[in-house]
C-alpha cells in the first residue's frame, strides 16, 4: 500500500485511505486536505512528482490544477462584490466600455460567471500563445459577437471566463486577477496557491503526466454527459508543463497549489466569509454564490446547475479540472474538500475527485454522532 505523509483525524481515516488506494491503482502522486471550521482534519500527500516515480511528493509540492482556478477566479469576484464595487447584475460595459461592440451591451456580471454570456471561445483559431497575451485575448473577445443571445443558454467558457471575469477585476481595481488574488486572498490567508508562478516556485511543481497511452501531446476535449468540465480550447498536455504557463495569468486555468491551499481558500466560502480570523466576505456575499443563474443542459451536453462562478451540485457546489483535480464546499457542514493530483485520466473516466469527496463525507458521519 502506498505510503502516505501528513496528517488526519482518525474520524477521516477513509480519506487518506481513499488517496492511497488511488495510488495502489496506478496514480504517480497527490495530495488531498479537508478542512471543517477552517482548519485541517485532513492533510495528507503521496507518491511522486515525476513519471520515474524517483522524487517523492512532498509537503509543498503542488501542481497545475486547471479549471478549479475558476474557483479563485470567482471567489474574486465575489470579494469585489461584497466591498460594493462590483455589481454582478450590472452590464459588463459599465467596466469595460469597448465591451458593448457587437451588441453585448445586455451582458451582464453575472453571465460571466454563469458561463451564459456566449463567449465560449475565441472566433478564429487560438494558441496557447495567444493565451499569454492579455491585451490581445481580452481585446479580441471584446471586439467579437456572441454565439447566443446571453443569458439565454449556458455553453462552458473554459478558457474565456478568467479572461472576461480577470479584465473586470482590472478595470475596477487596476490589478490584474492574479495580483488581486495574491494581495487580497491568498496572502492574508496564507495560501500556497498561485495565478500566475513566479520562477522561485518552479522546483516545487509537479507536472502534468498525460492519460495511460497518451504523450504531451494530448488535448483536453469537451466531456461527456458524466465527466467534469475539462480545461479545453485544444490545450495540450505540453502547454500546461511549459514555464510560459505558469508565468501567465490564464484565471480560468492556470492555478498553481496543492490540496491543503485549495481547500483553505475555499473554506472562507464554507465558513460564512471568515477563516482563521480573516474575513475576506460576509455570510450574504458568500451566499451569492448559491444564486442559481441557469440549470439546464449545458452546450457541451451536460446536465447542470450553474451558480456565481461555482457549480451547483444538491447542497454543495465546487468545481473539478482538466486533470482531476477538485474542490468541493459544504457549507451546511462548514467542509471544504480538495483533491490535486498530476496523474490525469481521460475526462470520462475520471471519478477520482468523488471518490475522495465521499469518503469525507464518511467522516463528517463520525464527526456529527
Amino acid at each position: 500500500m502506498a505510503e502516505i505523509q501528513g496528517s488526519y483525524d482518525d474520524l477521516f481515516s477513509a480519506v487518506p485511505g481513499a488517496l492511497a488506494e488511488l495510488l495502489d491503482a496506478g496514480d504517480v502522486g497527490a495530495s488531498v486536505a479537508v478542512f471543517v471550521d477552517g482548519e485541517p482534519v485532513v492533510d495528507v500527500w503521496a507518491g511522486f512528482t515525476d513519471t520515474d516515480r524517483t522524487v517523492p511528493w512532498q509537503r509543498d509540492t503542488i501542481a497545475g490544477v486547471w479549471s478549479v482556478t475558476k474557483t479563485m477566479t470567482a471567489l474574486c469576484a465575489l470579494v469585489l462584490a461584497d466591498r460594493g464595487e462590483l455589481d454582478l447584475t450590472a452590464p459588463v460595459a459599465r467596466y469595460w466600455p469597448e465591451f458593448a461592440a457587437e451588441g453585448k451591451d445586455g451582458v451582464l456580471v453575472r453571465h460571466l460567471l454563469a458561463h451564459t454570456a456566449g463567449l465560449p471561445d475565441w472566433d478564429g483559431p487560438t494558441t496557447a500563445e495567444d493565451l499569454y497575451d492579455w491585451p490581445s485575448a481580452t481585446a479580441r473577445l471584446a471586439a467579437q459577437a456572441p454565439r447566443w443571445e446571453p443569458g439565454t443558454a449556458a455553453g462552458y467558457h473554459s478558457l474565456t471566463q478568467g479572461f472576461l471575469v480577470g479584465e473586470v477585476v482590472r478595470r475596477i481595481t487596476g490589478r490584474t486577477l492574479g495580483e488581486f488574488f495574491a494581495d487580497e486572498v491568498a496572502g492574508p490567508l496564507d495560501a500556497d496557491f498561485h495565478i500566475g508562478l513566479s520562477a522561485e516556485h518552479d522546483h516545487r511543481v509537479a507536472l502534468a503526466i498525460p492519460p495511460l497511452s497518451r504523450d504531451e501531446d494530448y488535448v483536453s476535449s469537451a466531456p461527456g454527459k458524466t465527466a467534469p468540465p475539462t480545461a479545453g480550447g485544444g490545450i495540450r498536455v505540453r502547454d500546461g508543463n511549459s514555464v510560459a504557463w505558469r508565468r501567465a495569468e490564464i484565471p480560468a486555468a492556470s492555478g498553481f497549489g496543492n490540496a491543503r491551499s485549495v481547500a483553505l481558500v475555499q473554506s472562507v466560502m464554507a465558513c460564512g466569509g471568515t477563516v482563521r480570523g480573516v474575513r475576506l466576505l460576509s455570510p450574504a456575499g458568500c451566499a451569492r454564490a448559491w444564486e442559481e443563474q441557469f440549470r439546464g443542459e449545458d452546450r457541451l451536453g451536460m446536465p447542470m446547475r450553474y451558480g456565481m462562478g461555482y457549480g451547483l451540485f444538491g447542497n454543495t457546489y465546487g468545481w473539478s479540472g482538466w486533470g482531476g483535480a477538485t474542490v468541493m464546499i459544504e457549507p451546511d457542514a462548514r467542509m471544504a474538500v480538495s483533491y490535486v493530483p498530476n496523474q490525469m485520466r481521460e475526462p470520462g473516466d475520471d471519478y477520482r475527485g468523488l471518490e475522495v469527496v465521499m469518503a469525507a463525507y464518511d467522516g463528517l458521519k463520525g464527526l456529527r454522532a
